[in-house]
C-alpha cells in the first residue's frame, strides 16, 4: 500500500513536468494555445512546470535515499 502511495504521491509531479515539456515544445514550434496570450508566456509556464516536478522528483529520491544512507558524504 505504501508503495502505491508514493507511486501516486510521484505521478502528480511527472505528469506535470511531462506537460511542461509539452508547452515549451509546442512554444518553440509556434503553436499558441488558448489560456495563454503571448508564446514567451507559455514558454515560460512550460518551463517553471518542468522544473517543479523536476524538483519534486529529485527531492524525493535524495530524500529516499539518504533515509536508506545511499548518498555521499556531502549530501548529509
Amino acid at each position: 500500500m505504501a508503495r502505491l502511495a508514493a507511486f501516486i504521491v510521484l505521478l502528480i509531479p511527472g505528469l506535470c513536468a511531462a506537460g511542461g515539456i509539452k508547452l515549451m515544445r509546442d512554444s518553440i514550434f509556434g503553436i499558441l494555445f488558448n489560456p495563454f496570450p503571448f508564446i514567451w508566456l507559455q514558454f515560460l509556464v512550460g518551463f517553471l512546470l518542468f522544473a517543479a516536478g523536476l524538483w519534486f522528483f529529485a527531492g524525493f529520491l535524495l530524500r529516499r535515499d539518504r533515509k536508506n544512507g545511499r548518498v555521499q558524504g556531502r549530501f548529509k
